[in-house]
């Protein structure tokens, strides 16, 4: 008889277990939302799912008087538009800065303890400085989700690069690569897959700053409209907003784990054979 720790179960029975507690948590709160509504039908905590569906439908697919606009699609629009140029820039700060504090001691001498301060600096501590010395544009949102997410991928591709075998780069120095040389053709290559990691690892990190900056100071976004209901209890929009942000999230994570395997086959192999 097998023991439990070495039964694997099929495909179909993962994606059955998978779906299963999420199952449980729509029935515990169709449950819960029935029972508050029969009680106060104006109650606000938990709506039922006809009317999130109507929240939906206003939200997503009526016009907006004011403005015209699809609120929910512009709320969308603007917040994915922040938080990409952030994840975008904070990608490119921290290979650049990570591959060369990882390989040039000289460098890492200098750098790698402002980092490592920069790094343990609570961002949304310094959000109302951000505010002050950026305006309250995109800027200053964008800003703090690099400050947020930008040195924790230098560390991480710092110490992927010093963990790199030291065989490797001296065999290209003994054939004559330079400095530059091997930063390109040996490093870079290597670390590359350990970058696409640590954004995916960032993106949680860097959804709650955009949702913080624009809960304090935005006119749109996902994060300004869920704080701007919650005055009201629109727990109808409120619910909504909270699964697409998580849903964005999750496909965001989805698109970044399939482009590290298209690219980087070699390296998805050597995890998994570990």
């Amino acid at each position: 008889m097998k023991k439990l720790m070495n039964i694997e179960p099929s495909r179909s029975l993962k994606g059955f277990l998978a779906l299963v507690p999420f199952v449980l948590i729509l029935m515990l709160y169709w449950t819960a939302s029935n029972e508050r509504l029969a009680e106060n039908p104006y109650d606000k905590l938990l709506p039922s799912f006809t009317q999130i569906s109507d929240a939906v439908d206003r939200m997503a697919f009526t016009e907006d008087k004011r403005s015209g606009e699809y609120l929910f699609w512009q709320d969308t629009g603007a917040s994915l538009y922040r938080i990409c140029i952030g994840i975008g820039i904070s990608a490119a700060v921290g290979l650049l800065f990570g591959m060369l504090s990882g390989l040039l001691p000289v460098f890492r001498s200098g750098f790698s303890p402002l980092i490592t301060i920069v790094s343990l600096i609570p961002p949304m501590a310094i959000l109302p400085i951000l505010f002050i010395t950026f305006g309250l544009g995109e800027l200053a949102k964008v800003m703090l989700i690099i400050i947020g997410t930008a040195p924790v991928i230098i560390r991480d591709i710092q110490s992927h690069v010093r963990q790199l075998p030291s065989e490797i780069l001296i065999k290209a120095q003994t054939l004559g690569a330079s400095t530059w040389l091997v930063a390109i053709r040996v490093v870079l290559p290597q670390i590359m897959p350990r970058l696409v990691s640590a954004m995916r690892l960032s993106l949680g990190t860097a959804w709650l700053f955009l949702i913080a900056a624009e809960a304090i100071a935005a006119q749109e976004g996902l994060g300004y409209r869920i704080f701007l209901v919650r005055r009201y209890m629109s727990m109808d929009v409120i619910l909504p907003y909270v699964m697409w942000i998580t849903a964005l999230a999750f496909a965001m994570d989805f698109s970044l784990r399939k482009f590290s395997e298209l690219c980087f086959p070699w390296y998805h192999q050597q995890e998994a054979g570990k």
